[in-house]
């Protein structure tokens, strides 16, 4: 939802009244538009005031996906007075792509909430580590990797995930190597079922068409010292996720010692079907680290 805009002022009728009841109308219409630039300004420095007060969000998403997932969240964030910033994640390799993210964190010079979506949880996992700023993470549907682990071992850490039998390979050249690397997609005909079965068919086809998909080998590199064991950290369970099991979110949700909350029969993203379970977890760490 995007906030409304303040209404335009009526034309005022009456042009070709006489000339008493046209300056008098023209006078008021003055009136009413100063006063009405007034409202606006006194409205846009509240804004800028609570903005102020408030940690800048930082959205990662994770493989299969871009930063659009977030538009639901991120217009419901921005309403609340909370500045964002959603990057878009290389999807390459788990560290250079928790580098990057680290140096836009690098440009926030106020606190910030990380807040990672599948893959994207694993990315902030190591771009929130050492960071003072960071004051909290907050997963999504996401993985909260401990040292060494991988999504991919994760994944299948308990049955029910449909991904595998639904990600096709496609070669990409590696400058300097003569071997090619390995991007995943999901097959657009299992895209709808596997990654978001609780949005309408006409929008997944669009997102399957416009997928970002992740390197299999750079994203199969193991994971660094987590943020999760100095910074507090939130997640929200997808309990219909088709892409990590509910379960294995429950584990790594439980070992990290983050705060829960389920949101029953939602997807894999639960971001785009359910935003307003996700912006109310953010604001629950904020209100928590404030």
């Amino acid at each position: 939802m995007v906030p409304e805009s303040h209404p335009r002022r009526r034309v005022l009728g009456g042009l070709l009244a006489a000339g008493a009841a046209t300056l008098g109308a023209t006078a008021a219409a003055t009136g009413a538009s100063a006063a009405a630039e007034a409202s606006d300004a006194e409205a846009s420095d509240a804004a800028r005031t609570t903005a102020g007060t408030r940690p800048t969000v930082v959205l990662v998403h994770g493989v299969f996906a871009d930063a659009s997932g977030w538009n639901e969240v991120i217009a419901r964030l921005l309403k609340a007075g909370f500045p964002v910033i959603a990057p878009a994640n290389p999807l390459r390799d788990l560290a250079e792509d928790s580098a990057y993210v680290g140096s836009v964190v690098d440009t926030v010079p106020g606190p910030v909430i990380l807040v990672g979506h599948s893959y994207g949880g694993e990315v902030i996992t190591n771009a929130g580590r050492g960071r003072a700023n960071v004051k909290a993470l907050v997963y999504v549907a996401a993985f909260a990797p401990d040292e060494g682990e991988n999504a991919l071992g994760l994944a299948e850490m308990f049955p029910g995930s449909r991904l595998p039998g639904a990600l096709l390979p496609r070669p990409y050249p590696v400058p300097g190597s003569p071997d090619p690397g390995i991007d995943g997609y999901i097959d657009p005909a299992k895209f709808h079922d596997v990654f978001a079965q609780d949005l309408p068919p006409s929008l997944t086809r669009v997102m399957a068409a416009a997928q970002r998909p992740g390197s299999v080998v750079g994203l199969g590199g193991p994971s660094g010292v987590p943020a999760w064991r100095t910074v507090p950290s939130w997640y929200v369970v997808a309990t219909a996720d088709r892409v990590i099991p509910p379960a294995v979110q429950r584990f790594m949700a439980e070992r990290a010692g983050s705060r829960v909350v389920e949101v029953r029969g939602a997807s894999h993203v639960v971001m785009m079907s359910r935003p307003d379970s996700v912006v109310r977890h953010i604001e629950a760490a904020y209100r928590a680290t404030r």
